[in-house]
């Protein structure tokens, strides 16, 4: 399978926005306004498609949502699919999806993460067109940090031009903005110190791959079915796995990434970066111990502490992107190539 980009967003594109997963609340608004706002004033026109009801935990039947999913991926007018933000039970989707037609489709860009994970990774693994895990709608009013690109900086990017990102050093501890008072925030309070931790030893990492992951929790669900199969993406061609915890404690998501792995889903693996995480440890095992536990027997570098899930800041990776990672004393970055 050979990967397709998007082309570079440029203004005057039609961007759409729909919720695969869970819909907006009423008290919540305000904030998808600012954002949507923001998204004009960066040039591009806005679709805002029916399926975005927050009153419960999906913002429509699944019928709906796949077909609106499916009409915006593949109109012509409309060049990248953002959705709110995630969910919980997105997997519903998956069956009413022709993958085949999306393929056949100009690729179009799909952004998100956290419950998007269980679109994004079978869209580039059954499709073959990119996808980018990263910041959602809501996100994207927040100010970049320095060293990081947003994920209108990566789909505005020209195609074979490097994208080098590094770590900020900080992260936020603990809690959310509130965007039902103040929902034109824009600065990301990142009040503590940090930078990446290699898992499995010491020494310096430099690895190159395809890279393709996304949230354990909705990625375990998928282990051993079609969804998830990477034999398909970039053969003979090592992959760099990236994986974040949302909220699961240790003990699950040891038991996750051990199913993973028995799956075949690290088979290909030159590496595994894990994102930071605020869920919770257990009194026998921390969420670090838990990724050692389940992938050390890989034998490849495990990088924990990256910035690409539910902790903020953001670091948006693409889903099949040639990727190349740099984790030493002196510098720690990933370098994408949409090639």
């Amino acid at each position: 399978m050979t990967v397709r980009y998007p082309r570079p967003l440029r203004p005057g594109d039609r961007i759409g926005v729909t919720s695969p997963s869970s819909g907006v609340p009423d008290a919540l608004l305000g904030r998808l306004d600012v954002a949507v706002g923001d998204l004009k004033a960066r040039g591009y026109e806005v679709t805002v498609g029916r399926c975005m009801d927050g009153s419960g935990h999906l913002s429509a039947p699944a019928a709906e949502r796949a077909a609106e999913l499916t009409a915006m991926l593949t109109d012509p007018e409309i060049r990248a699919v953002v959705p709110p933000w995630g969910g919980e039970t997105g997997i519903n989707l998956l069956p009413l999806l022709d993958f085949a037609e999306l393929g056949r489709a100009e690729p179009t860009w799909v952004v998100g993460f956290s419950d998007l994970s269980t679109l994004l990774a079978p869209l580039t693994l059954r499709s073959g067109i990119a996808t980018l895990h990263g910041n959602n709608l809501m996100d994207t009013p927040y100010r970049t940090p320095e060293g990081l690109l947003s994920w209108l900086d990566i789909a505005e990017a020209p195609q074979g031009e490097p994208l080098t990102q590094t770590p900020p050093g900080r992260y936020r501890s603990g809690g959310w903005d509130d965007y039902a008072g103040h929902p034109e925030v824009r600065e990301l309070r990142l009040d503590a110190e940090g930078g990446w931790t290699r898992l499995d030893g010491t020494g310096d990492v430099d690895v190159t791959g395809r890279l393709i992951g996304g949230c354990v929790e909705t990625l375990a669900d998928l282990a051993g079915t079609p969804y998830l199969d990477t034999t398909a993406l970039a053969p003979g061609e090592p992959l760099l796995v990236y994986v974040e915890a949302a909220e699961g404690n240790a003990f699950a998501v040891c038991r996750a990434l051990h199913g993973m792995r028995l799956a075949g889903f690290f088979d290909r693996a030159a590496a595994v970066l894990v994102g930071r995480t605020g869920a919770p440890g257990n009194r026998t095992l921390t969420q670090h111990e838990a990724v050692l536990d389940a992938l050390g027997p890989l034998g490849v570098p495990l990088v924990a502490d990256v910035e690409c899930g539910h902790v903020p800041p953001y670091l948006p990776l693409v889903n099949g992107a040639r990727g190349r990672v740099v984790h030493t004393a002196a510098r720690s970055a990933i370098i994408q190539t949409l090639d």
